[in-house]
């Protein structure tokens, strides 16, 4: 799709872009980078930056008055339409920066609500963003009536944002209820369609944004996903089949892309959008490597994996785009630092080979081999196996019992208590991984599974 044909696009509009550092914040070259790159997204034009260091933000503008004053000329000499936090305002501050600027402020994450606004392809994310705009709007609803004579639409009023100029706080919180209904139900119909799976391995590419998680995806599974370098340019989950060398066809997906300070309101929103992460099997971190703030981008995706209570699953960090890294050198202190990840090029090929063999071995690594003994009558039992495991050979004793050698997913053996039948393992519980510990613990104290130590 070409982005003429966006949701609900807007005219460009000029942008004075600010960034107040307070202590603690991260030191980089270019501290309105990133800020830039959303900016633009949006579809504004910069035309002017302003940075300051504080050690607390000002309680009324945020910024210090000098700094106001200095920002009023600026904005008046570069004749801009906007301005742009990279901080989080209260509504009041945005209320008087507005009165003393007499143009229209975003914070940051209005801005990336706009963004999401103006990116939803889908009905499902659509109404996430929505959720969230309105959720985010709601306390601001009597900035947008006071300031309606004189703001006029651009960034930070598409999609919802006209809707909320037209509502009171009452007709909001009556949207705010049905979305999230809505989106309930979507979210346990994407639950059962996950689920459905559970016979087939998923991975998961999750990342920052544009770090070219839709391109690998494209690499590695022949498909034609829409794939650009801007922010956000994917909110919809994509899955396809990925036949992996030497292994066979698992489910690949890709998902939206995390930013440092991503709003909470959106992670909530997009919770069902997310499902696909949240149950993989595997979950491939894809880094953008010749970004100057990986190292920060790379902490921010492993945060926001904390916040979905997914931070614990198997992950392999994909060090991406070395292609456009001037110096290979610059790789040596994020390998020294993740000394596990995987240096590759989506767009050129350059270290595929190498991804597709440590995702078969980290695959390989949530299989187990076990021996199971049942009645040859026990048709149930040898169907399930035939689907779920790869069974290596067949033995048959005196008493009509079948003993059948496999190799099988961890996640597939707490299936397998049944009355009449027993396991096998390789090894004591305590050596299996905490979860299939856990799934045959119950099994194991009852005496329906048993442990072969020898």
């Amino acid at each position: 799709m070409q982005d003429k044909d966006r949701f609900n696009s807007v005219a460009e509009e000029s942008a004075v872009l600010v960034r107040v550092l307070l202590n603690g914040s991260a030191a980089t070259d270019d501290p309105l980078e990133e800020l830039t790159g959303l900016a633009e997204t949006a579809g504004a034009k910069v035309v002017g930056t302003l940075v300051q260091r504080r050690e607390q933000p000002d309680v009324t503008t945020y910024l210090g008055s000098g700094k106001v004053d200095e920002l009023k000329a600026l904005v008046a000499g570069r004749d801009a339409d906007i301005v742009i936090f990279d901080n989080d305002l209260q509504p009041s501050q945005i209320r008087n920066l507005e009165k003393a600027l007499e143009v229209k402020v975003l914070d940051r994450t209005e801005l990336i609500l706009d963004i999401f606004a103006s990116s939803a392809r889908t009905y499902e994310a659509r109404l996430a963003v929505e959720l969230a705009q309105l959720e985010y709007s709601l306390p601001r609803l009597k900035r947008m009536w006071t300031h309606l004579s004189r703001i006029k639409m651009g960034i930070g009023m598409r999609g919802p944002g006209e809707k909320q100029l037209e509502v009171d706080r009452r007709l909001v919180e009556k949207r705010i209820s049905d979305l999230r209904g809505e989106l309930k139900d979507i979210e346990k119909r994407k639950e059962r369609q996950v689920a459905s799976r559970h016979d087939r391995l998923t991975v998961s590419l999750v990342g920052y944004t544009n770090a070219g998680k839709s391109t690998l995806m494209n690499a590695l599974t022949g498909a034609d996903v829409y794939a650009a370098n801007k922010l956000f340019a994917t909110l919809d989950t994509r899955t396809k089949r990925w036949q992996l060398p030497n292994w066979g066809p698992v489910l690949l997906s890709d998902t939206v892309g995390f930013i440092r300070d991503l709003p909470h309101g959106l992670i909530a929103s997009f919770k069902a959008t997310l499902e696909e992460a949240r149950q993989a099997d595997l979950l491939l971190h894809v880094a953008d490597a010749s970004n100057p703030a990986v190292l920060e981008q790379i902490s921010a995706v492993y945060g926001v994996l904390k916040e979905l209570h997914i931070e614990e699953k198997a992950v392999l960090l994909v060090l991406n785009k070395i292609d456009r890294m001037q110096d290979r050198a610059d790789l040596t202190p994020l390998l020294n630092r993740y000394p596990h990840a995987l240096p590759v090029s989506a767009r050129t090929g350059e270290g595929l080979k190498e991804l597709h063999l440590a995702v078969s071995e980290a695959m390989s690594q949530s299989f187990h081999e076990i021996d199971v003994t049942t009645s040859v009558a026990n048709g149930r039992m040898l169907a399930y196996l035939a689907a779920h495991a790869e069974v290596i050979s067949k033995r048959y004793d005196d008493e009509n019992h079948v003993i059948i050698h496999c190799r099988i997913p961890g996640r597939f053996l707490g299936r397998l208590r049944e009355e009449g039948t027993s396991i096998s393992l390789n090894g004591a519980i305590s050596g299996l991984p905490a979860d299939i510990a856990s799934a045959l613990g119950d099994a194991l104290d009852s005496g329906e599974v048993a442990q072969d130590v020898a």
